[in-house]
């Protein structure tokens, strides 16, 4: 029955890539058999239900292979139609060119950008195994199910990949199974070209269970394969399917041509005949699958209604447990906990990372479902929560997260953590290197997952450790990334608002950028209420200033530094502290008009960074004081001075 419902899928997929005219149909024909034995028979999940908390959860790392994908959750029930395959890669359809999560239902990630599913699938696992050592109780366990992923060549080929199954490994995610397609194509051409190692030894060495040498196109082959995976728990499992791209074409099969383009018509023709196919009718679905998966959609969900019934009953016996599962699959703030994070005494001056350590803590201590931790940088980012343990093979309920230095994975992992439900992950590294996990901070962007990241040492006045570690076009960039929140708080009590706003934020990542130097308490003429307008007035300047000034984080008290010294001089400011820019912007033209007033001169913009993103608030003749060079090694002050983030050369440069 398998081998019928794996020629349907193919007949499907290369059905839509053609009428597409556009797509990958080389993978979904070549990846057939193996994704038909896992929706048609190894999966644990309920279309009915596709949010149920411990389905197992499928990633297509390989996502140019979407119409594998969406050929399966048509099959099996979900809410996915046979229109929609027919407008695959249409503007508006459910089946986009590559998986999306939230534009079809059953898709548990965004992948295309090889190496990320992987990484996400990584977390997942994370996930399954901390929320089963959290809720599970010897008589009712509630959290018991696989993650699954299929990687290709060019997953394999990905530095992400690498560093995702290397801590997959060393943590021993026994529920983690991956299926490596291994047709030996890439778009080039062979991968004889680029790619000639060994995986299994590569796995090997990373401490997974590797099965070799599996015939990809054999269900029989592929059936124990993953039933040997599932034997072994301590390790995860690497499971190498040998098979054909684009198998059964008679002129593209085993040829790049057939990875990212339509096969065409003669081949189409030809792949039907040769898997007996109706050859004249498109996206063709037999009475036998039809019914195969209708059968199988009803013990699906039986299946569910019996967790259900174990749900039920392990809420009435645990109800304090029950409690800590809905806060965490809620994303539930506690009532009191703002005013618990805004009345932690904090002594200035103090680096914004020092007091954002303080509030870390202060937070976990009431959200249990607060994980995270630092690409081997904690002592640097001050993320270690030191109330709680490490999360280890032999600690799964640990909080503290160990990345090592892997902030490529670090960042498709806790997507992954975050997309499973149950935990609110956070990654911390420093600034600078917000370059290596930038594609991982764009996909939880663009899924609106609540990731928060805290990215410290945030300018050149980290000093010494000269230009490769002083960010200067890393904050704008990031900030460029539509949906994430960017704060960059300029004091301790900034730092705490911005913390109190990552945690109420559940439609997408939040960003906080903070100093490794001390920063002494921001002077705010009308307090701090204005924080949430993204930008606020935090000296008025009397009725006869001169200059307003904007600027964020450290820049700010450099500000009040320079308006003290232009007040010497009997030339009035005006301040106003941007922790976020972007939210600012979203108050509109009038607002941000009435913010920075009618200065008789200019409007000055100060960043230690790349400037381009200030002038939108700014006229011709206005200023931007940035750092538009790379550093300098130096002790921090000397670095700040010498490119002219000193008050005494801001005064002089505005009034000479």
């Amino acid at each position: 029955m398998l081998k019928e419902v794996a020629n349907i899928v193919r007949g499907l997929s290369v059905d839509a890539v053609e009428r597409a005219g556009s797509g990958h149909p080389g993978m979904p024909v070549g990846c057939a058999e193996i994704g038909s034995l896992l929706y048609g028979e190894v999966l644990k999940h309920d279309p009915t239900s596709p949010k149920w908390p411990d389905r197992d959860r499928f990633v297509l790392s390989a996502g140019h292979g979407s119409m594998l994908l969406y050929s399966l959750l048509h099959l099996s029930g979900y809410d996915l139609s046979l229109e929609e395959l027919k407008n695959f890669r249409q503007l508006g359809s459910e089946t986009p060119g590559h998986p999306e999560f939230s534009e079809t239902e059953g898709v548990e990630t965004t992948t295309g950008p090889l190496g990320q599913g992987i990484a996400n699938a990584v977390g997942m696992a994370i996930t399954e195994r901390h929320l089963a050592n959290k809720f599970n109780k010897e008589d009712l366990k509630i959290v018991d199910h696989y993650t699954y992923t299929i990687m290709g060549d060019g997953c394999m080929m990905e530095g992400i990949s690498s560093e995702a199954a290397s801590l997959a490994g060393h943590l021993g995610l026994g529920k983690l199974i991956a299926i490596y397609d291994n047709n030996n194509i890439s778009i080039e051409g062979s991968t004889d070209l680029t790619f000639t190692e060994s995986v299994p030894e590569r796995f090997k060495a990373y401490d997974w269970h590797v099965i070799d040498d599996v015939d990809g196109h054999d269900i029989n082959d592929l059936r124990k394969a993953i039933m040997k995976a599932k034997s072994e728990p301590t390790k995860p499992s690497l499971i190498v399917a040998n098979t054909h791209i684009a198998y059964g074409a008679p002129n593209k099969q085993d040829t790049s041509d057939a990875h990212g383009a339509p096969l065409g018509e003669e081949d189409i023709k030809g792949l039907k005949e040769f898997f007996g196919l109706p050859v004249n009718q498109e996206f063709y679905i037999s009475d036998n699958v039809k019914d195969y998966f209708e059968d199988r959609k009803d013990i699906l969900k039986q299946n569910k209604e019996k967790w259900d019934e174990k749900f039920e009953e392990w809420k009435a016996k645990y109800p304090d447990l029950y409690q800590e599962w809905k806060k965490a699959f809620n994303l539930e703030v506690e009532d009191g906990l703002e005013d618990k994070v805004r009345n932690l005494k904090i002594d200035t001056p103090i680096a914004t990372r020092k007091a954002s350590g303080a509030a870390i803590r202060t937070i976990a201590d009431k959200m249990d479902y607060l994980i995270g931790g630092s690409a081997d940088l904690a002592p640097s980012n001050k993320t270690y929560l030191d109330k709680y343990e490490d999360f280890q093979r032999n600690n799964y309920e640990g909080r503290n997260f160990r990345f090592g230095v892997r902030e490529h994975a670090m960042g498709g992992i806790v997507n992954g953590m975050s997309l499973h439900g149950g935990v609110r992950p956070f990654a911390a590294t420093f600034l600078v290197f917000s370059d290596y996990m930038r594609p991982a901070i764009r996909l939880a962007a663009l899924m609106k997952q609540p990731v928060i990241y805290v990215f410290t040492h945030d300018s050149i006045h980290i000093g010494e450790d000269g230009p490769t570690h002083q960010p200067v076009e890393q904050l704008e960039a990031i900030r460029s990334i539509p949906n994430l929140k960017v704060y960059r708080p300029a004091d301790a009590e900034e730092t705490k608002e911005a913390w109190i706003a990552a945690i109420n934020r559940t439609d997408g990542p939040t960003a906080l950028v903070l100093t490794r130097q001390s920063l002494p308490a921001v002077r705010k003429e009308n307090g701090i209420s204005d924080f949430d307008q993204g930008g606020y007035l935090i000296r008025s300047g009397k009725d006869n200033y001169k200059y307003t000034f904007l600027a964020s984080g450290s820049e700010v008290s450099l500000a009040e530094e320079v308006a003290d010294k232009l007040e010497e001089k009997d030339i009035y400011s005006r301040i106003v502290s941007v922790p976020e820019r972007s939210i600012l912007i979203e108050q509109g033209q009038n607002h941000i008009n009435e913010l920075i007033g009618n200065p008789s001169e200019k409007v000055v913009a100060i960043e230690a960074g790349v400037g381009n993103g200030w002038y939108r608030f700014l006229s011709k003749d206005d200023i931007v004081i940035s750092q538009e060079e790379f550093g300098a090694s130096a002790p921090g002050d000397e670095v700040a001075s010498h490119f002219g983030f000193d008050a005494d050369k801001i005064v002089s440069k505005l009034t000479d």
